[in-house]
């Protein structure tokens, strides 16, 4: 069995006894039950599970340093701006770098700027979080591609992450320093938050309206270049092309 699989069959079990363990009140399982730990499990397999899939599509040690640059130049870009609240221009070469080289390396560029950046910004709890999100966003970019956005469709796809980004990085804190967990709370939380995911949203659609068409031109050469996704191996789940 593949090292992602593994992983996906472990976010099962543990997704599925999370809500089934306390339907039984006697269980003596429910005191293992913590909702916090149990999302930072799953967004942990989640992160492996994308990380054996690289290793698994990869071709090519220049494969490899290219997504490792993307994420080393990403996470640096977000080390100037940390003293504006939630401006963070790796968010767009997130996005640039998944929709040319497709959803796994657009995956990795993300985690690797949220882990690389945080030993700069702090690392804590909240770094797996970071790398799920920034990978996602990462992940979504490259099934864009599909329909070929322009200039405006590419502002709005960030503006709109900004927000999906912070509501992710909301929940994260809501599930495990919240309590009581109901409905009330979460929307008060996250609509305490708008302001600051809206920084986000901004510099989002700034940068990639300046920036987004010349940074995607720009790897789109480094892709033709390197022949990416050439030697594609037709078995992959995901696939680093689009």
């Amino acid at each position: 069995m593949r090292k992602s699989y593994l992983c996906l069959v472990l976010i099962l079990v543990i997704g599925i006894a999370a809500f089934i363990i306390p339907l039984f009140p006697q269980s003596p399982l429910n005191s293992f039950i913590n909702w916090g730990l149990t999302a930072t499990a799953l967004v942990i397999l989640a992160i492996i599970a994308f990380f054996f899939e690289f290793e698994a599509a990869a071709i090519s040690s220049k494969e490899i340093a290219l997504v490792a640059m993307l994420g080393t130049i990403s996470a640096v870009s977000r080390i100037p701006f940390a003293v504006i609240p939630n401006m963070q221009p790796c968010t767009y070469l997130i996005i640039c770098s998944g929709y040319v080289f497709g959803p796994v390396a657009g995956f990795m560029v993300g985690a690797v700027t949220a882990l690389v950046s945080n030993f700069f910004l702090g690392q804590g709890p909240w770094t797996p979080y970071q790398m799920f999100a920034w990978g996602l966003v990462g992940v979504s970019a490259a099934y864009t591609r599909r329909f070929k956005p322009d200039r405006i469709w590419l502002i709005i796809f960030g503006a709109i992450w900004g927000y999906l980004y912070g509501w992710i990085m909301n929940t994260w804190f809501w599930v495990s320093f919240i309590y009581p967990l109901t409905l009330r709370t979460f929307i008060v939380y996250q609509l305490n938050s708008i302001w600051f995911d809206t920084f986000h949203a901004i510099g989002n659609a700034i940068f990639l309206g300046l920036f987004g068409m010349k940074t995607i031109a720009i790897l789109e050469r480094f892709r033709k270049r390197f022949s990416w996704g050439i030697h594609d191996r037709a078995d992959l789940p995901f696939n680093l092309t689009n």
